[in-house]
């Protein structure tokens, strides 16, 4: 089609092609401008119910204006070509840029949040993506997105109650695109699993398939990369990601992650407007605020005995937090009720030790290679691991909550709760119930079970 003419468009060359049909850049000699033109595929065409029914989600897409959606100019028809002219959008699909190996974290957070942006906004209206992925996502040279293709997935499906066109169903590039396995995977391994079922999809669907995006712009990997359709799609149903394929990330990005991922809609984050203010946090938080990477095994506890260990510490926490005596301004005790999630692999919690103003407190977890202290923030979601707190046991904090103490195979030792080196305060001393740090830098310690102070 280069050199021909659609209407007032100049067709200049071929940009691409996927399950909405091929792409085209184009002139547009009336304006001016150059333009993408979407040529939509024949089997679309012939359905002359299915095609009125995209033309009218296309104006309602047309009304989407937003500096990271790549807007709809016309839907045009020209000797039985039917097309879509739409913004031109500038640089690389984040698919090529992740094909040079794997995104840092400073450059992926602004890119994640920009398409968070722009699932915020057209969720407001009530536009669904639903084929979100590397693909659908351009960035320029400035690092400025645009979202690709947004609403056109919902295009493609049949209406309630009618019957599916040949070749079409819930997923338009596995159907259209079906002699072209890249372009089948590519849109399999972003499918959420409600999806992969044949289930209606809301905007949880572009939760997840968010998720799976940035999982891979952070790891350099396919989150979900099997050698068929079938298998593909048992891998989003039945596959947990593994942690260890993500470098040292902001707290607030691994728990975005997690709760984005979850295989049960009702559990995953319900709305971009989350996504997009875990985003903010994560782009604010410090260099140094990332959590090590998680142990090389999963914990064989399961969810049930994580949230009964969560709820066992919560009320010991509230409990202890009370006779610590947290105030409100007038005197009167304070109650401060919180849940504590631990991270993945952390199989039970233990021994909290809470700070003297109930901001924070600390805690012991057990994972598969033993235990370790975490610090919880109870304004905060995620857990945040102590490094050098490997085997600890027994934790307790200073009056002004700067030190985590705990014993270690018979020695005392603290460790900064901002994060650093584990220092040794006595050598083969403290056995028995634990520590606590009083007044003037003083630490009462038991020397055995059955021994004295």
């Amino acid at each position: 089609m280069i050199g021909s003419r659609l209407g007032s468009y100049e067709i200049t060359a071929k940009v691409g092609e996927g399950g909405m049909g091929e792409v085209y850049r184009a002139t547009d000699t009336r304006l001016g401008r150059e333009v993408a033109l979407k040529v939509l595929p024949a089997a679309f065409v012939a359905d002359a119910e299915r095609l009125a029914r995209f033309e009218r989600e296309a104006r309602v897409l047309a009304s989407l204006n937003h500096p990271n959606v790549a807007a709809i100019h016309e839907v045009g028809e020209e000797g039985g070509t039917h097309f879509l002219v739409m913004e031109l959008a500038p640089g690389e699909t984040l698919a090529e840029r992740m094909a040079r190996g794997p995104v840092p974290v400073r450059e992926a957070i602004p890119i994640a949040l920009q398409v968070a942006t722009a699932l915020e906004a057209a969720h407001e209206r009530g536009i669904v993506h639903r084929d979100l992925k590397p693909a659908n996502v351009k960035v320029d040279g400035d690092g400025r997105v645009k979202v690709l293709d947004f609403g056109l997935a919902k295009a493609l499906d049949p209406e309630p109650g009618s019957a599916p066109a040949p070749g079409l169903t819930h997923s338009p590039t596995l159907t259209l695109q079906a002699t072209q396995a890249g372009v089948l995977l590519g849109t399999a391994a972003y499918m959420s699993p409600e999806q992969a079922k044949g289930q209606p999809a809301d905007k949880r669907a572009d939760i997840w398939a968010f998720g799976v995006v940035l999982w891979e712009m952070l790891s350099g990997r396919r989150l979900f990369q099997e050698s068929s359709i079938s298998e593909t799609l048992a891998a989003v149903l039945k596959s947990d990601p593994d942690p260890r394929e993500l470098p040292a990330v902001p707290l607030a990005l691994r728990t975005l992650l997690d709760r984005c991922l979850r295989k049960d809609p009702r559990e995953r984050l319900h709305d971009a407007a989350d996504v997009r203010i875990a985003l903010e946090d994560a782009l604010a938080a410090p260099d140094g605020a990332t959590e090590a990477r998680p142990p090389a095994t999963r914990s064989p506890w399961s969810r049930a005995a994580r949230a009964f260990a969560a709820v066992l510490l919560l009320a010991g926490a509230v409990a202890l937090g009370w006779v610590l005596g947290s105030r409100r301004d007038d005197g009167a005790p304070r109650s401060i009720r919180f849940a504590i999630h631990p991270p993945r692999g952390v199989g039970f919690v233990q021994d909290p030790a809470v700070a003297d103003d109930g901001s924070f407190l600390v805690y012991k977890g057990w994972t598969d290679d033993g235990s370790r202290l975490f610090l919880h923030h109870v304004d905060r979601f995620a857990s945040q691991p102590l490094a050098g707190t490997e085997g600890a046991d027994l934790p307790f904090l200073s009056p002004d909550g700067r030190w985590v103490g705990f014993v270690r195979d018979g020695d005392l030792l603290r460790v900064p709760t901002a994060g650093g080196e584990a220092l040794l305060i006595a050598e083969n001393a403290a056995q028995g119930p634990g520590a606590t740090w009083g007044p003037r830098g003083s630490i009462v310690y038991s020397t055995a079970w059955l021994g004295g102070l």
